[in-house]
């Protein structure tokens, strides 16, 4: 791999040459894989034997495998049941276990595509509340998507600058601020980040970096955590930023607790303890830093309530008009609150109803579940509904698709309904797992699924690997 010399001599420098030396071997090394399965959807299902290649150690529901299979014609990954990441980014997993034991309001600051998000989702306790944020609006969409795969409700997605949140007084007692960076730790798996690598780069991320930090800070609660992220190696943008935080901000670092089998590395300059560093070639898995905050004063994270107020509603609720019928598609049905914004039926977790009513002030693009859009006379189900795991059984009639019918469905085009199937919406199923909708109208069906997250490749492979299996 040609690396940037002055990237070389300045991380030759930080590391040591034997650590340095571990992270070249490293970086000509072929990219690992891995995957997190979705504990809501994925029970009763393993990893199968001929690609499992061992736990993700930090990680109860990771799995690394031994080779990369071809995801995109894999139902299951569009229903929801895993989700592809890299192995050191499921720590956010870990730290999250580790602290947090009552349900919080929790925001990750920059989340696109979602990987740290959807982890977050399954390792909070229940209860919980997430508000997934991505400025950048296309990231955003991506985001949304996962979001939605991943089914659980109790999620919002926001397309804002980290400087909104603080403008319009929201607060919460967990930021991850898993911010922009210059990519260092992904020059392995993405070598078109070794072209965009400079000095001024690394040096425009960390003034970036602080700007989004500092942002996030107030809307920190005073006992709540901050966690500082990145996917880079050196420590201007790790080490020094934790010390900014600490001697500007007044953040109190805080231990994780790690085995030494796990290759992570210790901070690598400084003074500032507990920073934990994975590094390709030492830990298994691609580049990432991490570091975890406490803000002083009383202890945010012991409280079980919603400390927002409601500022002003731009969702109207349904209340009891024909609307709430859709209410009888969800389970438990009175968990939810409908709202209706344009068109737009959307079921808010009831407990986290204030949440929901102050980000109306954000540019919110899912929150909770998006069950349906009335068109004209219809009320059509959404493609949130079908992949939520609160969509209530027997809601809808079902017809299981073959593998061939299923990536037929999921490049939108058309499929065979058995005879006898009702007219009306039907849920669509893969071994089991939703897909998504059609309308039967009789001589054929509309396939529903979002034009946008279809598969694009007219290929299909022969001999597709099976990820999961049934035990």
């Amino acid at each position: 791999m040609d690396l940037p010399l002055e990237f070389m001599s300045y991380t030759r420098q930080l590391m040591g040459e034997h650590l340095f030396g571990q992270l070249a071997e490293g970086l000509n090394s072929t990219p690992t894989v891995s995957i997190r399965l979705n504990p809501c959807k994925s029970e009763g299902m393993i990893v199968s034997a001929d690609i499992d290649d061992g736990r993700v150690p930090w990680c109860n529901d990771g799995h690394h495998l031994s080779t990369r299979p071809n995801f995109t014609f894999d139902p299951l990954l569009h229903a929801g049941l895993y989700y592809v990441q890299d192995a050191s980014s499921m720590f956010l997993s870990h730290v999250l276990r580790q602290y947090v034991h009552h349900p919080v309001e929790m925001l990750d600051l920059c989340a696109a595509p979602g990987g740290k998000s959807t982890a977050a989702l399954s390792s909070l306790p229940t209860g919980s509340f997430l508000v997934t944020n991505e400025p950048t609006p296309l990231r955003a969409q991506i985001l949304t998507e996962n979001i939605q795969k991943w089914g659980m409700s109790e999620a919002a997605v926001t397309n804002n600058y980290p400087i909104d949140f603080e403008r319009n007084g929201l607060s919460f007692d967990i930021i991850l601020t898993d911010v922009p960076c210059s990519g260092e730790g992904m020059f392995r798996k993405d070598p078109m980040s070794i072209n965009e690598w400079s000095v001024r780069n690394v040096e425009n991320c960390r003034t970036l970096q602080r700007q989004i930090v500092e942002s996030a800070w107030h809307c920190l609660r005073p006992g709540g955590l901050l966690i500082y992220s990145t996917c880079t190696l050196n420590s201007r943008e790790n080490e020094e930023n934790v010390e900014w935080i600490i001697n500007e901000l007044g953040g109190i670092p805080q231990p994780v607790d790690i085995d030494q089998g796990w290759g992570i590395t210790p901070p690598l300059s400084g003074s500032t303890p507990y920073c934990y560093r994975f590094i390709p070639g030492v830990a298994r898995g691609e580049g990432l830093f991490m570091s975890v905050l406490l803000k002083p004063g009383t202890q945010s994270l012991q409280r079980n309530k919603a400390k927002n107020k409601p500022r002003r509603d731009k969702g109207k609720s349904t209340g009891t008009s024909q609307y709430a019928a859709v209410s009888r598609w969800l389970s438990p049905t009175d968990d939810f609150v409908l709202r209706l914004s344009g068109n737009d039926i959307y079921a808010i977790p009831r407990r986290w109803e204030a949440m929901y009513d102050m980000l109306q002030n954000m540019k919110v693009l899912h929150a909770g579940v998006h069950c349906a859009v009335i068109k004209g006379r219809d009320i059509v189900p959404q493609q949130s509904l079908a992949l939520s795991q609160h969509l209530s059984k027997g809601a809808f009639a079902e017809v299981a698709l073959e593998y061939p019918d299923a990536i037929s469905y999921l490049r939108k085009e058309s499929v065979t309904l058995p005879p006898g199937t009702p007219r009306s919406f039907v849920l669509v199923t893969y071994k089991g797992h939703p897909l998504g909708f059609v309308k039967n109208i009789g001589n054929r069906c509309n396939n529903l699924y979002p034009t946008e997250w279809k598969i694009r490749s007219g290929h299909t492979p022969e001999n597709q690997t099976e990820i999961l299996i049934y035990q």
